[in-house]
């Protein structure tokens, strides 16, 4: 299968479209204060956690209800300019920069939770809203939304990204537990798609085409998520194995015995020196599984007890338990903050991400050829997965003022995304193709297939206004 160079991802389509000043001055005609050109408002709109410096948006719009965010997209689709969508700037992918130019919409002030219906196992809420803001808001009525990224990402983000985490491998990703939406068309448009029905069979699946989208084909206001009840009892444990290999058999095994276990993450021995120093952690500093299991008392221990067997036959050991959720939480804090470890192990570094996901079958094949050709580029990295469902991050730790650093990272990344494609997997496996995989998108659906969404932008967005240069070019 052949690849895109490593340098097709070093220079993202820049082509900054004039800004028509007659639209400045319309939007703070309509938004007063709320509308901001000041330099540091728009630079804080104009970069995420990528590696990418693209220059800021003309002027950012904090809307603050679905009226705000239509008036802006049709103040914008006057003048064939574009919007870009911004929650709280979590991305990794480039997907909230203005690389043609273009105004940023921030929903954050959208942060309403609109209503809890715990008999049907629904929230409504508005894109602004955070993760742990929804887990608040429905704690008190028993239930919770497992999606968990790691960053406090909102939710709107989150579908537009089909974002998933360390609790996909039981729970699913954003597209199996959004609902319905509420979205603004390039049009200025609002519509519904989807209804808090667990199923449709009514036309087109407009909401799945939604979720995923990253903000090309529509800007979403409002999102309805499925809910789940508490778990009666939840355990967490770590494991530590003397090979990464050993520590992916077991995660194999696991999977393919029907183990229901809730999150599998690995974290090799580099990043748990990494979280070690960062988190005040007294981790053992060896290839580690971070566990969690859910279900009633007796579910719970028959899991854990199972998993413990299958990781002795692979010589796991140091079976620990994290028996409080004091020590739950510190335990997944840590985890969640292992990027942030990572960053301030190397002082000024940035760092490239991967996020390819292989069948399970294939995990070890692509996992253990890719950390020999990390080890053997000499360049630092933290490594960190979502094993149970076949996904794993990379994360190469580069001097962005040396060039070669980035081509030797992106090298490695192009090499790692052959290989997942080879063996049947994907290129992202939650965060999305934003600048950054653009190409590999291509590599991996083909053709047709992206021609197939070019075309279906087109029709949604015909002046390529919503959150253009993302996912292919037009």
């Amino acid at each position: 299968m052949n690849a895109p160079t490593p340098l097709a991802h070093l220079a993202p389509d820049i082509r900054q479209r004039e800004v028509p000043a007659t639209l400045i001055a319309s939007l703070q005609q309509r938004f007063g204060a709320q509308c901001s050109i000041a330099q540091a408002v728009r630079e804080q709109h104009g970069r995420d956690e990528s590696v990418y410096d693209v220059p800021p948006p003309a002027a950012v719009v904090f809307a603050q209800s679905t009226q705000d965010v239509a008036d802006a997209v049709k103040l914008a689709a006057q003048y064939q300019y574009p919007v870009i969508p911004f929650g709280v700037g979590s991305s990794l992918e480039g997907h909230l920069l203005a690389v043609q130019g273009g105004i940023s919409i921030d929903v954050s002030r959208m942060d309403q939770v609109l209503s809890i219906n715990a008999e049907d196992l629904t929230v409504t809420v508005q894109p602004g809203v955070t993760r742990m803001g929804v887990n608040t808001a429905v704690r008190s009525e028993g239930l919770f939304f497992p999606i968990d990224p790691g960053a406090d990402a909102s939710i709107g983000g989150m579908a537009a990204t089909r974002a998933s985490g360390t609790n996909a491998v039981r729970y699913g990703t954003m597209r199996e537990n959004v609902l319905a939406l509420e979205v603004v068309t390039a049009k200025g448009e609002v519509i519904r798609t989807g209804t808090r029905a667990k199923k449709s069979s009514a036309g087109y699946d407009l909401t799945r085409l939604m979720v995923g989208s990253e903000g090309t084909l529509g800007v979403i206001t409002e999102v309805t998520l499925k809910l789940y009840p508490l778990p009666e009892a939840i355990s967490a444990a770590t494991c530590s194995f003397p090979t990464i290999e050993a520590a992916v058999r077991t995660v194999i095994q696991v999977i393919q015995l029907g183990v229901p276990i809730a999150r599998c993450e690995l974290i090799d021995a580099n990043t748990v020196r990494m979280v070690n120093a960062h988190s005040k952690l007294g981790l053992r500093e060896e290839h580690m599984l971070l566990m969690e299991f859910h279900g009633s008392p007796a579910s719970v221990k028959e899991q854990a007890e199972t998993v413990q067997e299958i990781a002795a036959d692979f010589e796991g050991q140091a079976f620990e338990w994290a028996t409080t959720p004091e020590e739950r939480t510190r335990l997944w804090t840590a985890r969640h903050n292992a990027y942030f470890a990572a960053i301030q192990s190397k002082p000024g570094c940035r760092a490239i991400s991967t996020d390819t996901c292989v069948p399970i079958s294939r995990l070890a094949d692509c996992l253990l050829d890719s950390v020999a050709e990390a080890d053997a580029s000499g360049i630092p990295y933290f490594l960190v997965g979502h094993v149970g469902d076949g996904n794993f991050h990379f994360g190469y730790l580069i001097d962005p003022a040396i060039p070669e650093e980035r081509e030797r990272a992106e090298g490695l990344n192009n090499q790692l995304v052959a290989r997942a494609l080879s063996l049947e997997g994907t290129c992202t496996g939650e965060h999305g193709v934003g600048l950054h995989k653009m190409d590999f998108l291509l590599t991996e659906a083909g053709t047709g297939a992206v021609d197939m969404m070019r075309s279906i932008k087109r029709a949604l967005d015909p002046d390529n206004i919503l959150n253009p240069g993302k996912i292919f070019s037009i």
